[in-house]
């Protein structure tokens, strides 16, 4: 009978047990939150095995820490600890519950959070709580039994009841989770949306800081581009007090790192780290601990700079952090872009509106629509009105009566679609001091604007866009600077205007003269016709010309491919001889830098030479009233064209008389190789080689050669031809390629078989 009894009361148990089972799947059912799911099983696990207290901990899979969410009044803060630690932690992952009657003797229990809360555990039942194909998802505990001890029914209800919850659990967990990615990325989505609509590359820079220090809770931040015409990495905007405009190579520290690379790193511990450099740091007062840095990537796949981030709150940046990092700078890389290009945009129009303000001739623009858009300053001055009486006005309207052959220019050029200039035309406006018209003389150009696409191929829907006029004034002063700037730097001219200086008249000085020539020029233009010849000489010409402005020398002519320029006119200086030297080294320079390019091109290299002389000349306008040409004449002139002519004889490339060389107040690699007596000249001339602008490749052992030159020089000089030979071998045995030092031994060879009488060293040149 009792054995009866006791099966029925364990089978009425198990319906009980049954029933609660089905009545907490019900209630957790309807549930939406994961805190009042885990606090509705702890209260009716509690309740049900007459306990005091429960906790049901989950797993973090990121962080591998147990976490469980208490109330404290209208919040909820978690607990977090490692999944591996405690009790708790060891039942999680042996993932078998276990029933403790006395906790304190149990290695495993950590007395601190009894010590810390006040609370005094006894007994426990401790179990994994598993999902139906077994995955462990966390501990449920269940503390001191108010009325004897916990048994294995116990243990087995709460797995029971665990198990039966965890399905919802997951389920609330899975809800959480997405709702709080949901929550973030719809903040992304504003973020982002509203970051990436300022245009302002400035603002936009500042607002991409404070987000991404914002986003991933972090110190600071600083966005990096790159500035690709000095490949630098630049910030305008730096997270912190005293911190101008950074700038460093884009090769250097993390940022450089990952900017060369194009990919994330994600460090820790900086200063652990051999590639961060703590200068800044030092400069700063900042102590850097943790860095996130990403490369910022174009849509073309471009990298063109890097988001770096500092110092984590907290700890250090996580997966999630450079993922979210990442996301943002690819999504605000269209707007950086964006707002560079309207940078670009915005620079270029305020320098072209400087540049047509600062124009000393006038400018004006005219639309499609023959309405006037745009009138510079100077166009206002020449021809004497105001903004109000030209802008949008009709050109036909304002170029009227006496002006009206301008329309007619205009709208020839609107229908042929090509330029037209117009020389010394004069054009009627009207004083405003005296009120009375006067005639002007202008150079009037006539261009048509014409919309071009990428690849330079006319736009034929719509390619005319208005047209263009220039006006230079060549009246009176101007006139003159306009012919003085054809000689010589706008800058000198405008100089001797402020000076009131007549120096076309004529005028006696002393001068550096230099002329230079092209080698096999005939066989050149042979092969290039006629347009390929005079599209060399421009280039060419557009080259050395500009050497010579930059040593302050001025242009004197062009006489057929060549160039005869000056250096102490019309202003001296007291290094003038040094200025056109430093100009002859540039000139082969550049020269060689262009026949790279030529050759790269399938188009042959050429050569040139260079010969310079100082002497006394005269230099003035010289010809009649209606043709007038500025020049130099006097036998300093001559002598600079013979040295010229000389290089091919000497295979040199600059040479330079003693007269120069005596006034040099630099130091050069020169050799002197010769005295010579040329054309028109009884008296003998030291010459001197120019040789600075070799380099080791194209001149090797370039000090031995000159020391065994000059070495053989000098027994050549006391006729002793046979040493002389020696040494210029000596120079040959340096650099195989000297050919002056070849044609000394043949010289020598011929003077050995002709064996002069009172030889002086003096050679005579026989060419011109």
């Amino acid at each position: 009978m009792k054995k009866k009894e006791i099966n029925l009361n364990e089978t009425i148990e198990k319906l009980r047990r049954t029933e609660l089972l089905l009545e907490i799947s019900r209630k957790i059912a309807g549930l939406k939150t994961l805190e009042k799911i885990l606090w509705t099983l702890i209260e009716f696990v509690t309740d049900e095995l007459n306990a005091d207290r429960g906790t049901l901990f989950l797993n973090d899979q990121d962080t591998n820490e147990l976490y469980s969410r208490i109330a404290q009044g209208e919040l909820t803060r978690e607990i977090r600890i490692l999944n591996n630690v405690g009790i708790a932690g060891a039942i999680f992952q042996k993932k078998k519950g276990e029933v403790i009657h006395d906790v304190y003797s149990d290695s495993r229990f950590n007395k601190e959070v009894d010590q810390e809360t006040g609370y005094k555990t006894k007994n426990m039942v401790c179990c994994p709580v598993k999902t139906v194909d077994g995955n462990t998802i966390g501990v449920i505990q269940v503390l001191n039994k108010k009325k004897g001890r916990f048994t294995k029914d116990n243990l087995f209800f709460v797995e029971s009841i665990a198990t039966q919850a965890a399905v919802s659990i997951l389920n609330a967990q899975n809800t959480e989770q997405f709702e709080k990615k949901r929550a973030k990325e719809m903040e992304f989505i504003s973020i982002v949306s509203d970051v990436t609509a300022e245009i302002d590359l400035g603002a936009l820079l500042q607002r991409v800081m404070e987000e991404a220090t914002r986003m991933l809770n972090a110190d600071r931040a600083t966005l990096f581009l790159n500035d690709e015409k000095t490949n630098e990495l630049f910030s305008r905007v730096a997270m912190g007090e005293g911190i101008g405009e950074i700038r460093l190579p884009n090769t250097a520290g993390i940022a450089g790192t990952v900017f060369t690379s194009g990919k994330t790193m994600n460090i820790p511990y900086a200063y652990a780290d051999l590639r961060f450099n703590p200068s800044f740091d030092k400069q700063t007062g900042y102590f850097t601990r943790s860095i996130l840095c990403v490369p910022v990537i174009n849509k073309e796949g471009k990298v063109i700079g890097c988001t770096q981030v500092l110092n984590k709150s907290g700890g250090k940046f996580t997966q999630e952090d450079e993922s979210r990092l990442k996301a943002f700078t690819q999504q605000v890389a269209i707007a950086l872009e964006n707002a560079k290009l309207f940078e670009d945009v915005s620079k270029s129009r305020k320098y072209n509106e400087s540049m047509l303000s600062s124009m000393s001739n006038g400018v004006i623009t005219i639309n499609s629509d023959d309405e006037i858009v745009t009138c510079n300053k100077s166009g206002l001055k020449i021809l004497r009105t105001k903004d109000s009486e030209i802008i949008k006005k009709q050109s036909k309207d304002f170029f009227s009566e006496s002006k009206k052959w301008i329309y007619d220019k205009i709208k020839s050029v609107g229908e042929s679609k090509e330029p037209e200039i117009i020389v010394d035309a004069e054009i009627e406006v009207l004083d405003d001091e005296t009120e009375k018209q006067e005639k002007i003389s202008v150079n009037l150009t006539i261009l048509p604007l014409i919309n071009e696409d990428s690849d330079g191929r006319t736009d034929q829907s719509d390619n005319f866009l208005g047209t263009l006029l220039m006006f230079e004034d060549i009246s009176s002063e101007k006139r003159m600077k306009s012919t003085m700037s054809r000689y010589m730097d706008p800058g000198i001219a405008d100089q001797l205007l402020e000076d009131g200086s007549d120096i076309m008249g004529g005028l006696e000085t002393t001068a550096t003269l230099l002329f230079s020539d092209l080698r096999s020029f005939t066989t050149i233009t042979e092969s290039l016709g006629a347009q390929g010849t005079v599209k060399l000489l421009n280039e060419y010409f557009e080259i050395m010309v500009e050497c010579i402005s930059e040593q302050g020398g001025m242009l004197d002519k062009f006489i057929g491919d060549a160039i005869m320029a000056a250096f102490g006119l019309p202003i001296s200086h007291e290094d003038d001889e040094d200025r056109g030297v430093k100009a002859g080294i540039n000139m082969i320079k550049r020269l060689w830098e262009w026949n790279d390019q030529r050759e790269k091109d399938g188009k042959p290299p050429v050569d040139m030479g260079l010969g310079l002389n100082t002497d006394k000349i005269v230099a003035g306008n010289i010809g009649s009233q209606k043709r007038m040409d500025y020049t130099m004449i006097g036998d300093g002139v001559n002598l600079a064209a013979r040295l010229e002519s000389a290089c091919k004889q000497y295979s040199a490339r600059i040479l330079i008389s003693d007269y120069t060389y005596k006034k040099l107040k630099g130091t050069y690699r020169i050799r002197y190789i010769d005295d010579v007596v040329v054309k028109g000249k009884n008296e003998p001339v030291g010459v001197h080689e120019v040789l600075d602008y070799h380099n080791d490749k194209t001149f090797p052992n370039l000090m031995d050669v000159v020391n065994y030159f000059n070495e053989g020089r000098k027994y050549y000089r006391s006729g002793e031809f046979q040493k002389a030979i020696t040494s210029f071998n000596e120079c040959l045995k340096s650099n195989s390629n000297d050919n002056l030092s070849k044609t000394y031994i043949d010289r020598c060879n011929l003077l050995i078989k002709e064996n002069p009488n009172n030889w002086d060293g003096v050679w005579v040149m026989k060419s011109k």
